[in-house]
């Protein structure tokens, strides 16, 4: 099982980043995928989340507008559209997937917003 973010880099406040998260190793269409942010001394928090067919997508309150969660099963690969960032959006943006009591994670991709 292998799950690698890329993506991630130095933006301005205002701009946008698309991240990617390629899959492999387990049946990708059923899974959940989700993605989580941790900031340098905080908790863990969850992004976003869209569920195998991508009938259900769920964002946290504020990222609600400003990011996009998508996926291509055929490609085995999830994405966060991230707009208008805000330099408290920075932290190591991580992919996860998971169905019952399995739960994948990938490495993580860092996001800095910044002037």
């Amino acid at each position: 099982v292998q799950l690698v973010e890329s993506g991630g880099g130095l933006v301005q406040p205002g701009g946008s980043l698309r991240l990617s998260c390629a899959a492999s190793g387990f049946a990708f269409s059923i899974y959940v995928m989700r993605w989580f942010r941790q900031a340098p001394g905080k908790e863990r928090e969850l992004v976003a989340h869209i569920v195998g067919d991508s009938s259900e997508t769920h964002y946290a309150d504020s990222m609600k507008g400003r990011f996009t969660i998508s996926r291509d099963n055929p490609k085995k690969a999830v994405y966060l559209q991230m707009n208008n960032l805000k330099p408290e959006d920075t932290a190591m943006y991580c992919c996860n997937a998971w169905r019952l009591k399995n739960d994948f994670w990938g490495q993580g991709t860092q996001v800095t917003v910044s002037a």
